[in-house]
Order: C-alpha cells, then sequence, then structure tokens
C-alpha cells in the first residue's frame, strides 16, 4: 500500500478500471474523450470500486463531491483531493 500523495494518470484509471469492473479501455481514449464513464462501460458500482481501491491505496478518505461523470471530471476530483489531503 502506497500512502505517498501523488498524481492519478489516466494509465492508472484505466489498470483501475480493468481491475475494479473488468473494463478494458485505452488510456488514450480516457484523455482525449469527454465522453462519460458509461459510454465506456462502467457503472456506478465499477465506479466505487475504484474509489475503494484509492482509498485503501492511499489511506484516506475520498470525500464524495457531488458525481463525476467523466473520467477527466473524476481525476481532476480525485487528484484535488490528494493535493488538498483531504
Amino acid at each position: 500500500m502506497t500512502t505517498e500523495v501523488t498524481q492519478v494518470t489516466v494509465e492508472e484509471l484505466a489498470t483501475l478500471m480493468k481491475k475494479a469492473a473488468g473494463v478494458t479501455v485505452d488510456p488514450r481514449d480516457l484523455e482525449r474523450r469527454a465522453n462519460g464513464f458509461a459510454d465506456f462501460g462502467l457503472d456506478s458500482l465499477g465506479l466505487l470500486g475504484i474509489v475503494g481501491e484509492l482509498e485503501n491505496r492511499y489511506a484516506r478518505a475520498l470525500h464524495r463531491r457531488g458525481t463525476c461523470k467523466s473520467p477527466r471530471a473524476f481525476l481532476d476530483v480525485v487528484n484535488g483531493a490528494l493535493a488538498s489531503g483531504a
């Protein structure tokens, strides 16, 4: 388990999508497309699995601040929370 604060990248998000929900996504598609998670085949339970994995990895709660419909919005919220220590 890593507790060092870092930024979650699109590559890591793609890996987590595969691990938590069995959804295979090219990280470049996550960067290029403004599509929502549903367009990639990831549902809310899969997203909760990703949040849980990140909370365990960084040993901190990632407070739910509204909904993140797109990968970019999700990464912005997660990386902001990690940077602020929230």
